[in-house]
């Protein structure tokens, strides 16, 4: 396999990782379901959804904290699928040492 061929692989690979990680939406939740986010595979925030149980204006540092914790732990499920999205692809690879 040349070089040129290696380069062209990959660069085959990479739009389709773009692709995949654009269509890929994750949820995450925080308080027990208090706080819930919605991210796309870029980690770009697409929705939160707040119980109003949980809206009061003597605690609102709380409900900051479960919104950070919410997408904090979407971004984590972002990277997981991304890890697992690479290790499929580079394992379609056919490079010497892979």
């Amino acid at each position: 396999m040349g070089i040129q061929d290696m380069m062209k692989q990959a660069q085959e690979m990479q739009e389709r990782l773009q692709r995949d990680m654009s269509e890929l939406t994750v949820q995450a939740t925080s308080g027990g379901g208090m706080v819930t986010v919605t991210v796309n595979g870029h980690k770009h925030l697409q929705r939160i959804a707040i119980d109003p149980e949980v809206v009061s204006k003597d605690d609102i540092g709380m409900l900051q904290d479960l919104i950070v914790a919410a997408i904090n732990d979407a971004h984590r499920k972002v990277d997981d699928a991304l890890k697992q999205k690479m290790g499929g692809l580079l394992s379609g690879l056919k490079l010497p040492g892979l």
